[in-house]
């Protein structure tokens, strides 16, 4: 029986999804340590990017904070975590994947405040609109599309990573990968990585259907497109 066939026996059996500390619980666990830490990384990311970005200052600043910190192993965070007070557990694992999430998050939304057009800011604030209201009138809306790709990309990595708290009694989906490592029952181990990979794609997805809700403008599916014809001066809206 090859290692697919094992993967697939491993995840057909109830028990394995239903007992304590089966599939159902450890993605629970998973879904809690990345949800935690993506939201951390968007309540600082976000408003500090966004202030960095509409006032143009600290450029540099966030790049190089963006540079410097994916430098910086996850693994090696949670080692120097455990000769802290903080030690091992799922706390440390947050922590380390909140700040490995934060500068994805932190830059896309500095880049996207920054790069929205000046001549809308000055036109807001022409119209009498306060410094808050043209940030989160004017730029905010334009902003968007960068904001949310770089919440996705924070969020898919943070999922595909978290399988680090395993290593330090964090729990998540890792502890099926490691336990079968340590049984030599490499099935289980396959079938912790499928479970992993197909959780960041439903993550990717998810996150792409709210960036396209949230994003501001016209929205229709390609099978569903308004065409137009023209009936003598004016034109008429024809649906396929």
């Amino acid at each position: 029986m090859n290692q697919l066939e094992a993967a697939l026996r491993y995840l057909n059996d109830p028990l394995n999804w239903t007992r304590t500390n089966g599939i159902v619980d450890l993605l629970l666990q998973h879904l809690q340590i990345s949800v935690i830490a993506v939201a951390v990384a968007v309540a600082v990311g976000v408003p500090v990017g966004a202030l960095l970005g509409h006032t143009g200052r600290g450029g540099a600043f966030t790049v190089a904070l963006s540079n410097v910190s994916r430098a910086v192993p996850t693994l090696a965070l949670l080692t120097v975590f455990a000769v802290t007070p903080i030690g091992f557990g799922p706390t440390a694992t947050t922590i380390a994947l909140a700040l490995f999430a934060l500068p994805p998050v932190l830059t896309n939304t500095y880049v996207g405040f920054r790069g929205v057009d000046r001549d809308v800011v000055e036109a807001s604030r022409a119209m009498g609109m306060s410094e808050r209201q043209v940030l989160l009138r004017a730029e905010l809306p334009l902003a968007v599309p960068l904001l949310m790709t770089g919440v996705r990309t924070a969020a898919v990595q943070v999922v595909a990573t978290a399988t680090l708290a395993a290593l330090v009694a964090g729990g998540g989906l890792g502890r099926i990968i490691t336990l079968g490592f340590r049984q030599q029952d490499y099935g289980a181990v396959l079938a912790g990585a499928l479970l992993v990979a197909l959780l960041a794609v439903a993550t990717e997805l998810l996150l792409a259907l709210v960036s396209w809700a949230v994003t501001p403008g016209p929205r229709r599916l390609a099978f569903g497109r308004v065409r137009t014809r023209q009936v003598g001066a004016g034109t008429v809206a024809a649906t396929p």
